[in-house]
Order: structure tokens, then C-alpha cells, then sequence
């Protein structure tokens, strides 16, 4: 029930129901909201005055309404007691802390008289360099305080390393405000830990002196309140910068390097030379609708979407060549396995057939994934992103485009109208996916309708309704390679041209291949960041590229 103080110590009180006035002053214009607000405001010797409605006019409380006033304003005064009591103990706390904190900045560290000159290394050296004085740099990885003592795992990109703080080294000021992803500098001897303690290399070093290089915030600001794992993605992609120094994020990005040496040893030892070919283009190699266009200089100019066409002019000087660099697509897509800026790696190989395109395709992925897993170290990272990771065995699964249409329509798997598949369809990424999720296993699927294929492609001989086409599909990501034979007759292409509406004026340099020596050829471009999805179980494309951009984001 609401009650009204009065001035003269009666109190009223509304009906329930009626909305009375929190902060009432104890007039029957302004009552009280609840019998016991009114005890707490005026004290529990006071007449309690009640109506039933604002028509009705105020009476006495009941007996059991006091009685229940009462203790509800008893429970309300031990709380705020308690509160009370809370708040100076904080108060109390606050002020030990800060007269800790301003002690703290009275003690000074020096390194000890006795100490040798130490050896500076990075924490990749830490195993060669055991039971000796070293000197460590660093950003604070994880921290753990007790009593004169502080646990705290060093990052610095090679590895991690637990450094051990004790005494005086635990009381400086420094330490005392010490945050995650602080900047140190630490000295002193790295100790193999005894049987039963764990650490990162099975090592820990312990501290004679150390200093603060690079203060990071705590509080508010401290980077466990700016990033989380569960955060929002957007929140997540606004702080790329600090989501890559998760461990996660990290390892993610050492095996994309490891991948990209891997590669780019088992195309040398295929005998491929790598050439670095323009990013500012004036010809279109997958349509216009995804091309960037920028002035350059007064003319009309676009960011690549490959660099296929340059790859294959240099076929005749360097023999098969390969590029890894960034192509460009404009398109509005928002899977997540698109990206507007991804990094291509691209091959093109001469006097070849179609067999001899899929077999080297193969022999591409199994050799890098191969070169990956014999390195110990990074065979350990790959395990910890995807424990389940099973390495694909060749050959790989052939399946023609014919038959993949009679596939998705025996496991009613539908198109992107809800329909069955029709030869002609460009299969959606979403159906293509499922089939090889269902299939569980690297998929060469080939042999595409020429329509829904890039105009350079090579007709199969004997049915040119098809192209000598290909894309390789892998589970949990789809596709990662797209390649094709391409067209070797001068004649050919140009026909293909007036067919696209492509003025070929252009493109004479590319058309110059089939005029002076032509060959058959054909190559293929490979998503990085996909096979990286593929490789490390991510679930978007985006987690495996450094700062990605899609529709949208182009920051930071």
C-alpha cells in the first residue's frame, strides 16, 4: 500500500494500485509511494494514515499493515547499514591502495651488482639459451598477481615466455599497474621447470630486473573490455588491430605465411618462375560487373581481377610462371567466402592438356598442405585450429558437371528458386556446398557450359556447348580453384570476343600469343584466403586475411 506522511506525524497511504509520489513529503497532496518509504523518511514512531482510492478519504493503517510497514522498514535499514558498511570498507580499501600506489613509486630496481652482461634473443631462442642471463622484450601476454609474486607469459611474435617476478621487482609502481599488452623489458636466467609444472617450452625465466617500456591502459580501456570472443563481428573488425594479437588470430596468420612459402616451393620445384604482373589494368578478365575503376592519368583504368592474361604471355620467354598478389572483384557479395581485396595466387602452364591441368592442380594442394605438415612446429599450430584436419589423399574425386546437376536433383537439393537443377544452371554457391559437404571429400568438378563461363575458355572438343573447365571444391568452404584450359586458336578467341562484345583492340597483346607461336595451355587461380579457411577451420574467409575488405569495409 502508498503512504502519505503528514507534517503532523500521520501518515496516509494509497490504495495498491495507486501511484502515490516516490519522493513524497508526507501531505496528502504528495503521499508517500510505500508505507515503509515513509518510515524511512520520518522515522517508525509515526501514525500511518490509508485510503482505498484517490476519491476515498485517508483512515488509519491496520494493525497488520504497521506491523508489515514495520519490518519491511527494518529489512530496508539493515541494508542500508550494509551498504553503508561496504561502502567504507571500499573507501577504506581505496585509500590503502593509493597510499600502497604512492609508496610504490618511492622503490627504485636496480640490476644486481653481480650480473653478467646478458644476451639479448628472441623467445624462439629461449630453448638454445637456458642457464644463461638473457635479456627478453615484449608484449605482456597473460598476468598473474599474488603476494610478492607475479606470473606473467611474454609474447614478442617468435613464441611465448613465463617470466617470474619476485620481491621488491613485484613493488614498483610499474608493477603494480601493470596491464595485458603492456610493452617490458625483462632480464634475467631461463630454467628448465621440474616434472609436473607447465609452462610455454617447458621453461620459465626468472627475473633480476626488468623495466616498463610501453604502459598499456587498464580500467575501462583495458583491451579484455574492447575485444572479447563473443563480441559483435563489427566490433571485432573495427578492432582488427587488436583481435591479431590473440593467440587465434595469430597462429591463423603464421600458418597463411608458412602456406605461402609452401606454396611457393612446391611451384619452384614444379618448375614454375614467379613473375609480380600489374594491379592497375585497363582490360577486364572475369566481366565488367565486378571490376573497380579509378581515372588513371585521364583514362578510363581498373584494379585486376587476375593477372591470368599476363601470366600467359610470358609462357614463351620464362616457360610456367605463377603470381601470388591481390585481385579486386566489385562485387556485392556477402558470404562468407567473398572478399572485394583477396590475395590470388595464379599459374599458367604451357604444352599441357586437360588431365595434365587437373593432375598438377592436385599435386599443388597435396605438395604445399605436404610441405606444411612436415614442419613439427607448424603441424602443431594446424592441429590446435583444426584437430579433426585429415590431409587430402590424391587423386581427387572427378565429377563432370552433368553428372553434379543429376546429383543435386537426386538429393533434392534445390536451386536458388527452389527448383531442381537444369543443365545450364550456374550452380549456387549454397547447393554446390551442401553436395560437397555430403560428399565429404576434394571435389574436381569440370566441364562447364560455356555461357556461364569467361570467354577465353576452350571448348571440349567434340561438345562446344562445354568448356574445358574446372573448379576444385572442399569441404566446409566449397570453392577454392578455378581454372580452364585456354583458347590456342587466333581465330577461336577472336570469335569469342564479338561474341562477349569485347573490342579487342585491347587486347592485342593477349591476341599476339596465338599470332606469334601459339601453344595449347591452360592455368588456374586459387583463393588464398579460402584454402586458409579450408586448412584452419574458419568459418569466414574474413579470419583468414590480415586486414580484410568486403561490401562496405575498407577500414581500419
Amino acid at each position: 500500500m502508498a503512504d502519505l506522511v503528514q507534517e503532523t506525524a500521520k501518515m496516509s497511504v494509497d490504495a495498491p494500485g495507486e501511484k502515490g509520489t516516490p519522493q513524497g513529503s508526507g501531505t496528502e497532496a504528495q503521499p508517500y509511494a510505500t508505507a515503509s518509504a515513509a518510515m524511512l523518511a520520518k522515522g517508525a514512531d509515526i501514525q500511518l494514515m490509508t485510503r482505498k482510492d484517490e476519491a476515498s478519504p485517508f483512515e488509519p493503517i491496520s494493525g497488520a499493515g504497521q506491523k508489515k510497514a514495520k519490518k519491511l522498514y527494518e529489512v530496508a535499514q539493515k541494508k542500508l547499514k550494509k551498504a553503508e558498511g561496504h561502502a567504507a570498507q571500499d573507501k577504506e580499501r581505496q585509500a590503502q591502495e593509493q597510499k600502497k600506489l604512492d609508496e610504490s613509486k618511492k622503490i627504485v630496481i636496480q640490476p644486481p651488482a653481480d650480473a653478467q652482461p646478458p644476451k639479448k634473443i628472441k623467445i624462439l631462442q629461449g630453448i638454445d639459451s637456458r642457464d644463461m642471463r638473457v635479456k627478453v622484450c615484449g608484449w605482456v601476454h597473460r598476468l598473474r598477481v599474488q603476494k610478492d609474486l607475479i606470473f606473467m607469459v611474454l609474447r614478442d611474435g617468435t613464441g611465448y615466455l613465463q617470466c617470474v617476478l619476485q620481491g621488491p621487482m613485484t613493488q614498483t609502481y610499474d608493477a603494480l599497474t601493470l596491464a595485458l599488452e603492456s610493452t617490458v623489458e625483462m632480464y634475467g636466467v631461463i630454467k628448465a621447470l621440474p616434472e609436473g609444472k607447465t609452462a610455454p617450452d617447458n621453461h620459465e625465466l626468472v627475473v633480476d630486473y626488468w623495466k616498463m617500456l610501453g604502459k598499456a591502459p587498464g580500467g575501462d580501456d583495458a583491451i579484455t573490455n574492447k575485444i572479447s570472443e563473443n563480441a559483435d563481428p563489427s566490433i571485432l573488425a573495427d578492432n582488427r588491430h587488436l583481435v591479431i594479437r590473440g593467440e587465434t588470430a595469430s597462429n591463423v596468420l603464421k600458418v597463411r605465411s608458412a602456406m605461402l612459402s609452401a606454396f611457393r616451393t612446391e611451384l619452384h620445384s614444379l618448375g614454375l618462375t614467379e613473375v609480380t604482373p600489374p594491379c592497375m589494368v585497363q582490360t577486364q578478365v572475369e566481366g565488367g560487373a565486378t571490376l573497380f575503376k579509378f581515372d588513371y592519368y585521364g583514362e578510363q583504368a581498373f584494379l585486376t581481377q587476375s593477372s591470368q592474361l599476363y601470366l600467359e604471355t610470358c609462357l614463351p620467354s620464362l616457360g610456367d610462371a605463377f603470381c601470388i598478389q591481390e585481385s579486386f572483384r566489385a562485387e556485392k557479395s556477402h558470404t562468407r567466402r567473398h572478399l572485394s581485396e583477396f590475395t590470388h595466387l595464379e599459374s599458367e602452364l604451357a604444352f599441357i592438356d586437360f588431365d595434365d591441368l587437373l593432375t598438377h592442380i592436385e599435386q599443388m594442394i597435396t605438395g604445399t598442405v605436404d610441405r606444411l605438415l612436415a614442419d613439427p612446429k607448424m603441424r602443431t599450430v594446424i592441429m590446435q585450429l583444426n584437430p579433426d584436419f585429415v590431409p587430402p589423399q590424391r587423386p581427387f574425386m572427378r565429377m563432370d558437371y552433368k553428372d553434379a546437376i543429376q546429383y543435386l536433383n537426386e538429393h533434392d537439393i534445390l536451386n536458388e528458386e527452389g527448383k531442381p537443377h537444369e543443365i545450364g544452371d550456374d550452380i549456387a554457391e549454397a547447393a554446390e556446398r551442401k553436395m560437397t559437404d555430403q560428399l565429404n571429400v576434394p571435389i574436381l568438378l569440370h566441364g562447364f557450359p560455356r555461357e556461364i563461363k569467361s570467354f577465353y575458355m576452350k571448348r571440349v572438343p567434340g561438345d562446344e556447348r562445354f568448356t574445358e573447365s574446372v573448379d576444385v571444391l572442399m569441404p566446409g568452404v566449397g570453392e577454392i580453384v578455378g581454372g580452364s584450359m585456354r583458347m590456342s586458336d587466333p581465330d577461336e578467341l577472336l570469335a569469342a570476343y564479338k561474341q562477349e562484345g569485347i573490342d579487342p583492340a585491347p587486347y592485342y597483346w593477349y591476341t599476339d600469343q596465338r599470332k606469334y607461336g601459339t601453344c595449347e595451355h591452360g592455368g588456374y587461380g586459387l583463393g588464398v584466403e579460402r584454402i586458409l579457411a579450408w586448412l584452419t577451420r574458419r568459418w569466414t574467409v574474413r579470419e583468414a586475411s590480415l586486414y580484410p575488405r568486403w561490401t562496405g569495409r575498407c577500414i581500419p
